[in-house]
Parts: structure tokens; sequence; C-alpha cells
């Protein structure tokens, strides 16, 4: 019987094959345990509490500049049509009638009146400087009066007025002629 025996060389070379293919072997994959699925969170109560009164507060916010805009608007409406409605009405020397010409604007007032319910207006006598001052007064107080008067007849309630009388006391013209006087001869309208 014979032996053989493998050489060094021989036997080195089996070793490293030995070697390398247990280097080269893959090791067996281990399976990674599947990820629990990610559950969104709930935002948490106070967050959403927040937002909401934080809407809420924009939301009233708004409505409030909207109001007060609003607000503005018919402000600025109701002095555009006082300014209009309420113009002086003149008249004619040491007179108290109401003229024809000056009908039309006394309508314009009943018809603000009727618009605007809520308003109260002072009506003011007025005379040019000729004659005394208690003369120029009891003449201003029955041209207030007339007024007035026609005012009711347009349907006016009397109690939307009070009346005054300041005479020669405030004149709108200084200069002593025909032009100036028949300004100061007037009945003049303010909001109360």
């Amino acid at each position: 019987m014979t032996r053989s025996f493998a050489t060094p060389s021989a036997l080195l070379a089996g070793l490293l094959l030995l070697g390398v293919g247990s280097a080269c072997k893959k090791p067996e994959p281990v399976q990674a345990p599947a990820p629990a699925p990610v559950q969104q969170a709930p935002a948490p109560a106070v967050d959403d509490q927040a937002a909401r009164r934080h809407q809420a507060e924009l939301d009233a916010a708004r409505k409030a500049e909207e109001a007060k805009r609003a607000a503005a608007e018919k402000e600025a409406a109701f002095r555009r049509a006082a300014a209009e409605a309420l113009q002086d009405i003149h008249f004619d020397f040491d007179k108290s009638e109401i003229k024809a010409e000056d009908r039309h604007q006394l309508q314009k007032i009943s018809e603000f009146l009727k618009a605007y319910p809520a308003v109260k207006i002072e009506i003011q006598g007025h005379c040019d400087e000729r004659g005394t001052n208690e003369y120029n007064l009891a003449l201003g107080n029955r041209r207030a009066g007339a007024t007035l008067a026609y005012l009711v007849t347009l349907g006016s309630p009397e109690p939307k007025f009070t009346l005054i009388s300041y005479g020669k006391e405030k004149p709108l013209c200084t200069e002593a002629n025909e032009a100036c006087w028949s300004k100061n001869r007037r009945a003049h309208f303010e909001l109360k």
C-alpha cells in the first residue's frame, strides 16, 4: 500500500482554497422585522383650539373693519345730504313771508327729514343791520316761525325743530349795501 502525502505547497493551496471558499460564502440574510406602520399622531387639541381662536379673532377684526367702513360711508352720505338740504332761504326787506323761489329748498329739507327721521334741526332767523336790536330779534323770530310753519305744511313734524332769532347779531356780510343786506336776511338751518 502506498501512502501519498501531499506536499507542503499542495497543502497550503488546499488551505487557501478552503479559506477562500469560506470567505466567499455569503452569510444567510437576516430578515429585519417589518417596521411598524407609522401612525400620524393627532395634532394636540391645544394647537387646534388656538388656530380656531386665532381664525375667530381674524374674522371678528375683519367684520369690525367692514362695519367701521360701512358706518363711515353712511356718515359721509348723511353729511352730503345735510349739506345739500340745509341751505339758507332769504327774505325781502322787513318781511317774513316765504318766497316762491325758496319753497323748493324747504321741500328738500322736508325730504331730508323723512330720509333721516332721527334728525333735529335748529331754524335760525337773521336780519340785516338796519333797525333796532329789539325789532330785528322779533323779525328774526317771525322769519324762523314762518319757515317752521311752511315745513309743517310739507309734513315735517314740528317737534323736529327748535327756533332761535339772532336778529342782526350774526351777519354773513358786513358791507352797507343792498347786496350784502339781502344775504343777511335769512333763515339758517343747523343740525342739533
